[in-house]
C-alpha cells in the first residue's frame, strides 16, 4: 500500500472517529450543553477579579499621593475580587461536577449496551475476535472517552472563553498594553501549526499500531506455556517484536521532529519571555505617561495566564483525537451485527437434524454451498475432510454460531431460527478440543450449562465422565479453584467438558474429536466417559482422524464446502477423497509411533 493510499485511509479513520464521539455523546447532550453555559458565564466573570485589582492598584497609587488611605474603597474592591473569584470557581466546579456525572452516565450506557450485544452476537464473532481487542474496547476505551467527556468540553470551551474575555479586557485597559500581552503568540502559533500538520492521520495510524501490539502481546502470552514446551519462543514472539518495533519506529520518527518544535514555539510563550516583553514594554509606557504600573501589572498578568490557556487547547485535541479511534471501536461493538430473535418459540418433535440447500460464506470466502444432509435421531454422525474444508462451519451452524445465508437448518423438523435460545440450547450441547473452562470452582465449571442442578446430580455427571476420583483427591474437592488452586492436564480438562454435557442432558451432541490432544492414558478415560455421554443421543463429530470413527452410522467426506460422499466406513473405502483422507491418517499415526 502506497503512502497516498494509507493517508486517506488514516484521514476517513479520523473523521469515523469524530462520527463516532458525536454519535456516543447524544444522550448525555443536554448535560453537557448546561455545563457548557454554567463554563461559558465562569469564563466571562474572570474579568471580574481582574478589574477589582486594578481599581485596587489604582486607589493605592492615589492613596500614596494623596498621603491618604481610602481603606473603604481598597475593601469594597477586595471583597468584589474575592467574591467574582469564589463565583467563577463554584460555577467552573459545578459545571465539572454536571460533566463527571454524564460522564458515569455515559459509561454505564456504553457498558450496558456493549454487554446486550455482545450476549446477542453470532458464537462466531467470539472466536473470529481477538480477545486483545475485546478488551481494549471494553476496559480501556470506555475510560479514553472518559477524558472528552468529564474535561474535553468544559476545558476546551473556559480555555477559549477566558482568554477572550481577559484579552478584551487588556484593550479595553490601554490597547498598547492589549497588543503587548499577545506579542510572542502569533510565533507561537507559526511554529506549533507546524507540529499539528496531519496529526489527526497521524494519530489513527499511531492507534491502529498500538492495537496491533496489543493484540499481538495477548496472543503470545495466552500461548506461552506451548510455546516453551516447544522451544520455539525465538519464532512465536516474533510477531509481537515486529509490531513492537514497527510501532516504535513510527513513534520515534513522529515525536523527535515534533518534540523539538513544539518545545520551541512554547520558548515564546514562557514566563521569562513573557514578562520581559510586557515590563519591558510597559516601562516604557509608564516613562511616555500613557498608563500607570497597576494597569501594566494587570495585564503582564493576564499575558502569562493567556499560554496556559492555549496548551490546554491543545492537550485537550489530542485527546480528542485518541477518543476518535475509541469510540469507532465501541461503535464497531455497538453495531455488531446480532442473529435475528425468533417471533415464535416452535419446540423440536424430536432430536433428528436436517441441513436443507444450506450455503454460507464469510465475507467473500464461500465456506458451504447447497448442503444436503439428514441426520436421524439417536445416530453417530461424522464429518470429516481437510482443513477449510466447511465441516467445522456446518457442525456450528446447528448451534447457531451463524444463520445459514441460504437455506435452512432444521432440528426435529423445525427450523432453528424459529425456536428462542433456551430451547435451542436446552437440545444441543458441546464438547470442543478447548474445553472452555473458567477460573471458577471445579463445581461451577461443571453446572456453568444448568445453574440449577443439585450437588448430587453435580456428583453423577463427574463420575459418568470418569473424573470424580481425581477431584475429591484434591484438598478442597469440588471447591478447588481452576487455574488458582489446581492445573488441569488436557484429558482432565476434557473430562470436566464432558460432565458439564453430561449435566446438561441434550439430546443432541456436538463433538470436536475431544481425544485429539490427549495422552494414551487420558484417551481411555475419555473415552469411557464419551460411551457414556453419546448413548441414546443424535451426536454430530467433527473429525479429524477418519480411523478413529469408523464405527459411526455415518461419515460425511466434505471437500471446499460440499459433501462429497456419505456413508457407513464399508461403502467409503472405494471414494477417493475418503481413500486420501484414510491413508493419511495411517501415515499420520504411524509416523507418530
Amino acid at each position: 500500500m502506497d503512502e497516498n493510499q494509507k493517508e486517506i485511509e488514516n484521514k476517513q479513520k479520523a473523521k469515523a472517529g469524530q462520527n463516532a464521539l458525536k454519535r456516543l455523546g447524544k444522550p448525555i447532550k443536554g448535560r453537557i450543553l448546561l455545563a457548557q453555559m454554567l463554563t461559558a458565564i465562569s469564563g466571562i466573570l474572570s474579568i471580574a477579579p481582574f478589574v477589582a485589582l486594578t481599581e485596587i492598584g489604582k486607589l493605592l497609587i492615589e492613596s500614596y499621593q494623596l498621603g491618604v488611605m481610602k481603606s473603604s474603597q481598597i475593601w469594597s474592591s477586595c471583597k468584589i475580587l474575592i467574591m467574582s473569584f469564589s463565583l467563577k470557581s463554584l460555577l467552573y466546579f459545578v459545571s465539572l461536577l454536571i460533566t463527571h456525572f454524564a460522564d458515569l452516565k455515559l459509561r454505564n450506557i456504553l457498558r450496558i449496551g456493549i454487554i446486550e450485544r455482545m450476549s446477542k452476537a453470532p458464537l462466531s464473532w467470539f472466536s473470529e475476535s481477538n480477545s486483545g481487542i475485546i478488551r481494549k474496547a471494553v476496559q480501556d476505551d470506555t475510560q479514553t472517552v472518559h477524558t472528552i467527556v468529564a474535561h474535553g468540553p468544559i476545558d476546551q470551551l473556559n480555555a477559549i472563553i477566558t482568554p477572550l474575555a481577559l484579552l478584551t479586557y487588556s484593550f479595553y485597559v490601554d490597547w498598547r498594553l492589549g497588543f503587548l500581552s499577545i506579542a510572542t503568540i502569533p510565533i507561537y502559533f507559526t511554529l506549533y501549526g507546524s507540529t499539528m500538520k496531519g496529526m489527526d492521520e497521524k494519530t489513527a495510524a499511531l492507534d491502529t499500531k498500538l492495537g496491533k501490539v496489543s493484540s499481538t502481546m495477548v496472543e503470545f502470552v495466552s500461548g506461552i506455556s506451548v510455546v516453551k514446551a516447544f522451544g520455539r519462543s525465538g519464532k512465536a514472539h516474533r510477531n509481537y517484536l515486529d509490531a513492537a518495533d514497527i510501532y516504535a519506529l513510527f513513534y520515534r520518527n513522529w515525536a523527535l521532529p515534533l518534540v523539538s518544535r513544539t518545545c520551541l514555539s512554547l520558548s515564546w510563550v514562557s514566563t521569562p519571555v513573557l514578562l520581559l516583553v510586557n515590563l519591558a514594554g510597559g516601562a516604557l509606557l509608564i516613562n511616555a505617561g500613557h498608563v500607570n504600573i497597576a494597569q501594566v501589572l494587570t495585564t503582564t498578568l493576564i499575558a502569562m495566564i493567556l499560554p496556559e490557556t492555549i496548551v490546554t487547547v491543545a492537550t485537550i485535541s489530542w485527546s480528542y483525537q485518541l477518543a476518535g479511534s475509541a469510540g469507532t471501536r465501541l461503535c464497531d461493538i455497538l453495531d455488531l451485527k446480532t442473529l435475528p430473535k425468533s417471533k415464535h418459540n416452535k419446540k423440536p418433535v424430536d432430536s433428528s437434524i436436517e441441513f436443507n440447500n444450506v450455503s454460507f460464506s464469510y465475507g467473500e470466502t464461500e465456506a458451504l454451498k447447497d448442503v444436503d444432509l439428514q441426520i436421524p435421531k439417536g445416530t453417530v454422525s461424522a464429518l470429516i475432510g481437510p482443513s477449510g474444508s466447511g465441516k467445522t462451519t456446518l457442525a456450528t451452524l446447528i448451534a447457531r454460531f451463524n444463520d445459514p445465508d441460504i437455506g435452512s437448518v432444521k432440528i426435529g423438523g423445525v427450523d432453528i431460527r424459529d425456536m428462542s435460545e433456551d430451547t435451542l440450547y436446552d437440545q444441543v450441547a458441546f464438547v470442543l478440543q478447548d474445553a472452555q473452562l473458567l477460573n471458577i470452582s471445579i463445581e461451577d465449571n461443571i453446572m456453568l450449562g444448568s445453574p440449577e442442578a443439585s450437588f448430587e446430580d453435580v456428583k453423577k455427571a463427574a463420575k459418568a465422565a470418569q473424573i470424580h476420583d481425581y477431584i475429591v483427591s484434591l484438598p478442597k474437592g469440588y471447591k478447588t479453584i481452576l487455574g488458582t488452586d489446581t492445573k488441569l492436564s488436557g484429558g482432565q480438562e476434557q473430562r470436566l467438558a464432558i460432565a458439564r454435557a453430561i449435566l446438561i442432558d441434550a439430546p443432541i451432541l456436538l463433538l470436536d474429536e475431544a481425544t485429539a490432544f490427549a495422552d494414551p492414558e487420558s484417551e481411555a478415560e475419555i473415552q469411557k466417559a464419551l460411551s457414556y455421554l453419546i448413548k441414546d443421543r443424535t451426536v454430530l463429530v467433527i473429525a479429524h482422524r477418519p480411523g478413529a470413527i469408523k464405527g459411526a452410522d455415518k461419515l460425511v467426506v466434505m471437500e471446499n464446502g460440499k459433501i462429497s460422499a456419505e456413508g457407513r466406513h464399508e461403502e467409503l473405502l472405494d471414494n477417493a477423497h475418503y481413500s486420501i483422507l484414510l491413508r493419511q491418517s495411517m501415515n499420520h499415526e504411524e509416523g507418530i509411533a
